[in-house]
């Protein structure tokens, strides 16, 4: 890579962190949701799943939850596309000297990072409501949010280079979005689950980041953190290709 296309990746990446916390409303919003679900759901099923000899279930909980608010961050960094291009800011980054490629990547790094964090702030969030991670695999469990918040910042990216139209894309990523969550295994073990939700957990991205985050932090693991992290790996390199392809007919 050329000198000036690593300054373009790095401002690129700059921004993206500037703006998510320029936005404090959106930072604490996006707060709003796992916290919710933490609290209505773990102390609501928690005896239930306790009964049912699951154990304590906000232990189970928590790596899902972190990992649905790494994914929503991530795929809705996606609408600052959208924004650029309405605004004029996307036609002024298409005319500098640097490839296609190197501003996808610039935002999508920017994208994934500011998800990270996110799920990093969620995790304290949890481990104050009473989750109990093994802080001795805390790399393991962030390489599994970079790896979350990289293939759905691609994917917000790649939606978001194929629309005009803010709310259509609000509606869209919605639309994916909540069946990939509640299909995860982010809310229930998968290994309990209906074998026709077990199929279609295989072929969910989001449910080996799950799967990685609670083998990682709790040490239960339905795959296999081998496995969860080969496929992440996999999913990441497919999800940029595609990502990057789709940035690149994009019309500033």
């Amino acid at each position: 890579m050329k000198p000036n296309t690593f300054y373009a990746i790095y401002i690129l990446w700059l921004r993206q962190i500037k703006r998510y916390f320029r936005s404090k409303s959106r930072l604490i919003g996006s707060l709003g949701q796992p916290i919710i679900f933490l609290v209505a759901l773990g102390f609501g099923f928690g005896p239930v799943f306790a009964k049912a000899g699951g154990g304590n279930y906000i232990q189970f909980l928590s790596p899902g939850i972190i990992a649905m608010s790494v994914m929503f961050t991530a795929v809705f960094s996606g609408i600052e596309l959208i924004w650029d291009r309405q605004f004029g800011f996307l036609k002024e980054t298409m005319v500098a000297p640097v490839s296609r490629l190197s501003i996808m990547f610039g935002r999508t790094l920017g994208g994934a990072t500011t998800a990270t964090i996110q799920g990093i702030v969620v995790l304290l969030i949890t481990i104050v409501i009473g989750f109990r991670p093994d802080i001795g695999a805390v790399l393991w469990g962030l390489f599994f949010m970079f790896g979350i918040a990289i293939v759905f910042t691609a994917f917000g990216t790649a939606i978001a280079s194929s629309m005009e139209d803010m709310q259509g894309f609000g509606l869209i990523v919605n639309l994916v979005n909540m069946p990939l969550f509640f299909l995860s295994g982010a809310l229930f073990p998968l290994s309990t689950a209906p074998g026709v939700i077990q199929w279609i957990a295989v072929f969910n991205p989001l449910s080996y980041g799950v799967d990685g985050l609670r083998a990682a932090f709790s040490g239960v693991t339905q795959y296999g953190i081998g496995v969860d992290a080969l496929v992440i790996a996999a999913i990441t390199i497919l999800f940029v290709s595609v990502g990057a392809w789709l940035f690149g007919k994009v019309e500033a």
